[in-house]
């Protein structure tokens, strides 16, 4: 596809500091097509009592018209911040005030999108809505798109701030819109019953970063603990991960080494994990370097507790641990015994987990495994990911 107008809100702002699937697919679409990717506003309680990072001082700056809402990114592609803010909805009472005050919202930045949209001469636009419930719940009737996709890529509606009203929501949402798409067969089942034309997209991994054949320097505060590391990479945090799990394993498996690097919640840094003298907690990294953090482990793990968010969820990270050939053991999801299972060991408790580690260390050095994990890794690229889009659509406007 080519030669086509995208405006894309998302639940994601682009100043996000980890990797992105919603980034990186509008990155790929904007090699062929134009693209205008609307940083969602900041609400009023956030502006006043949020994270003052970056990301903030710039939306700040933004508000108070001290810079450019417009950044242009590459010749195709622009990133437009909302230069105001909006107001909370999430701890509104009802649900007659909830969506009024949600009307409000959307109007607000449909009228920004439209201004936009019209400096740039942007026509005949496809609407692509990235897990933005609330948002971009009556952008269709405001913008008017040629096109208009409901991107579902994770179970938010599982999460405190999405109970209320988030399952309603998402539900008109997905029933209104032309097109669904979802980043695992499980949620495609759902969203079925709201929308047939619902289509199960796998995301891609970036292998410009993710790349085995380049040379990795291992880094300085993963060189001094010893093999075999079992590895983990992202956010450690407890909605996701089972951390009495691991706490089985490790105290199991005393003669491995467990790392993790990531960001901690509150549950695991005060977890009795932080006593076990073979776990180890590296924090957070630059993206950049996490290539070379996989390199230095013997082993990968995606050690899930099962849950509505985790069951169905892709989890890019075993993409990025293939695309560096890395042995990989992670928990038995729907989606991992969908995409991943002739690539990763899937073990479904405790001691399942033991016999999949002490399997998975056996493959270390095995060049032949290496490359056959390392090919299947680049069938899931971001081109890959994103001509499956095209094609979805093509087929859509050809009936």
């Amino acid at each position: 596809m080519k030669n086509r107008d995208f405006i894309i809100t998302s639940l994601q702002p682009w100043d996000i500091e980890i990797g992105s699937t919603i980034k990186n697919t509008a990155l790929e679409i904007s090699k062929t097509n134009r693209v205008l990717y609307i940083n969602t506003p900041m609400d009023y309680s956030t502006r006043f009592r949020g994270n003052k990072n970056a990301a903030w001082k710039h939306r700040m700056d933004v508000v108070k018209k001290r810079v450019s809402p417009i950044r242009q990114i590459n010749e195709r592609m622009w990133v437009a911040d909302c230069p105001f803010c909006v107001f909370p909805v999430g701890g509104l009472p009802t649900a007659c005030l909830f969506d009024t005050v949600n009307r409000i919202n959307n109007k607000m930045i449909a009228d920004y999108i439209c201004k936009v949209a019209s400096r740039f001469g942007f026509t005949d636009y496809i609407h692509l809505i990235d897990t933005d419930i609330y948002r971009s719940q009556y952008l269709k009737e405001y913008i008017k798109p040629a096109l208009s996709i409901y991107y579902c890529r994770d179970f938010v509606i599982g999460q405190p701030y999405w109970k209320k009203n988030g399952a309603r929501l998402e539900a008109m949402l997905a029933a209104k819109l032309d097109i669904v798409l979802t980043n695992s067969t499980q949620f495609a089942i759902r969203f079925k019953k709201y929308n047939l034309n619902t289509f199960p997209i796998e995301t891609g991994v970036n292998l410009e970063l993710y790349d085995a054949r380049k040379k990795w320097e291992v880094p300085e505060d993963l060189k001094h603990i010893p093999s075999p590391i079992i590895g983990y990479v992202g956010s450690v945090i407890a909605l996701r991960l089972d951390c009495n799990l691991l706490m089985d394993v490790a105290q199991s498996r005393s003669q491995y080494n467990f790392v993790f690097i990531g960001p901690e919640d509150e549950t695991f840094s005060n977890h009795p994990l932080h006593r076990l003298p073979n776990v180890y907690f590296l924090g957070k990294k630059r993206v950049e370097t996490l290539p070379a953090y996989i390199t230095g482990c013997d082993v990968c793990i995606n050690p899930q507790i099962i849950n509505d968010i985790t069951d169905g969820n892709y989890p890019l990270k075993v993409d990025e641990y293939l695309a560096m050939g890395k042995p990989i053991v992670a928990t038995s999801t729907h989606t991992m015994r969908d995409i991943f299972a002739e690539y990763a060991y899937l073990p479904a408790n405790t001691e399942e987990y033991l016999q999949a580690l002490d399997a998975a260390l056996k493959e270390c050095g095995d060049k032949n495994k290496e490359e056959q994990r390392i090919r299947f890794a680049h069938t899931h690229s971001w081109q890959h990911s994103v001509q499956k889009i095209y094609n979805i659509i093509e087929q859509f406007q050809a009936f």
